[in-house]
């Protein structure tokens, strides 16, 4: 079963009418096998017509990873809607911002919220009337919209359609040989674009089935491979961190797994290494931003699997490493790394000028360091800007500091990451008061804790009398890094 540009929006129908008894979705409490699946969509599409959705709409979903969250975005997809994901942790004002950014017309969530479009909760989904009209399928039609967040403000929707999203998963599924005899046992979040590819629809598009963990559990993962039998997982370095870590009396059968995905953030090549020889399940490493729809390189699955780098262009993307000037650089030349492509996104949603900035004559600018090695591997030297990635999960310094700088005892502010064993990195925060005003930081915490969801909040305030300055004026980050590492150190 391979992808084509009706895949997203009939692929329901497809699998029923293919082998309407097999299995298809699972969650902690629901089974559906193609039939059901294709039922729940039905349902949920003529619900979220009954709320006014139709061809072009966005419908917003904020959901823990449920089959519920899976069966909306297929609905919307029927209806010829988008779907905005949301962290279910951002917090009310994050999650009006995106809201009201993206347009939506709906949002999918359980519990109460104060959002600023009408809501539809899950259970309403299941208790639709009669068939809402399918919109044809179409590859220029928005899919997605996911939220990144950016160096200077707010987040920005980065503009999936369906063109984009079904090269994706054609070659992850080129890739990693994905069959109908595949499945994956999802443990990524639903709300990134990693979890709804590589996780869900690759394997639902090949024929396979999936198995949706609502949370990630280390003492349980390895029961849970056992009772469900997946062929593979996608995980981010601070999972197979916890993994290693299991004690060695821990019991695992990891017969079913042909491989697994690591992806988000950098791997050392030693935890890898003591993953693949612990539990016999060898890991591809692989690069990409939501930019280019989830995934631009990977080591191949079959072939040398080069430790230390993020492995070679997948089907269909091109990879280049330019210069200054945009001049392409050669083997071991370091410099910015480019991709091209099909999956490379339609622009940032609203923002012309820095879809002009990014995507230059085809080529997604994507602001990491890096090289080619001789053998066409690539290897990242560096990220970009000053991201902070804490157990897979972007963090953007500039986003922090900007709700710091509403509070007018603060004069100068900077987040950094610190090096943390578990989540890779943490975010800290250095401050300088204005004249004349002192700062408590417990306020600056509750200040902070009011705006941003609790991954993003700095984990250490410390304050000094002024920050590090460069040469222009600016403030010294590499500066603070030193200074942080040396207070550490002593």
């Amino acid at each position: 079963m391979s992808p084509s540009l009706e895949s997203l929006s009939s692929l329901p129908d497809r699998r029923a009418a293919s082998d309407p008894a097999a299995p298809c979705l699972a969650d902690d409490a629901v089974t559906l096998n193609n039939a059901e699946f294709r039922a729940a969509v039905e349902s949920a599409a003529a619900v979220l017509h009954g709320h006014g959705v139709g061809a072009g709409d966005v419908v917003a979903v904020m959901l823990p990873n449920t089959v519920d969250l899976v069966v909306t975005l297929f609905a919307a997809w029927r209806l010829g809607a988008a779907v905005t994901p949301l962290n279910p942790a951002l917090s009310a004002d994050e999650a009006g911002y995106q809201l009201t950014d993206a347009g939506a017309k709906v949002l999918v969530t359980a519990g109460a919220t104060a959002a600023p479009v009408p809501v539809v909760a899950p259970g309403e989904l299941k208790h639709g009337a009669g068939p809402a009209p399918a919109v044809p399928g179409s590859a220029e039609r928005l899919a997605l919209l996911i939220y990144t967040s950016g160096t200077t403000g707010r987040p920005k929707g980065v503009m999936l359609d369906h063109a984009n999203v079904t090269a994706m998963c054609a070659a992850i599924i080129e890739a990693y040989e994905l069959s109908p005899a595949d499945s994956s046992l999802l443990i990524l979040p639903l709300f990134h674009v990693n979890g709804i590819v590589v996780g869900t629809l690759s394997p639902l598009l090949a024929g396979g089935h999936v198995t949706i963990a609502g949370r990630f559990e280390t003492r349980s993962f390895f029961e849970r491979v056992r009772r469900c039998r997946p062929t593979y997982f996608s995980a981010v370095p601070t999972i197979y961190t916890r993994l290693v870590e299991l004690p060695e009396d821990v019991e695992v059968d990891t017969s079913s797994l042909r491989f697994a995905v690591c992806g988000a953030a950098p791997a050392s090549a030693e935890l890898l290494e003591r993953f693949e020889r612990r539990f016999g399940v060898p890991i591809v490493e692989g690069y990409g931003l939501s930019e280019g729809t989830c995934a631009s390189t990977a080591n191949p699955l079959r072939g040398p699997r080069k430790p230390g780098t993020v492995g070679i262009p997948l089907p269909g993307q091109r990879v280049r490493i330019a210069d200054g000037q945009g001049r392409t650089l050669g083997p071991n030349e370091i410099g910015e790394v480019l991709i091209a492509g099909p999956t490379v996104m339609r622009g940032y949603l609203n923002r012309p000028e820095e879809t002009a900035k990014t995507i230059v004559d085809g080529w997604l600018h994507t602001g990491d360091i890096g090289y080619l090695d001789a053998d066409g591997y690539l290897v990242l030297v560096d990220r970009a800007k000053d991201m902070i990635i804490r157990g897979g999960e972007n963090i953007y310094p500039k986003e922090i500091e900007t709700v710091a700088y509403r509070l007018p005892e603060i004069a100068e502010a900077a987040v950094i990451g610190r090096p943390h064993p578990v989540y890779g990195e943490v975010p800290v925060m250095y401050l300088a008061p204005a004249p004349g005003h002192p700062i408590d930081t417990d306020a600056v915490r509750r200040h902070l804790a009011a705006s941003l969801a609790k991954y993003k909040q700095p984990v250490e305030i410390t304050v000094l009398d002024a920050l590090p300055k460069n040469a222009v004026g600016k403030i010294d980050k590499p500066a603070i890094r030193r200074l942080d590492a040396a207070a550490r150190t002593a």
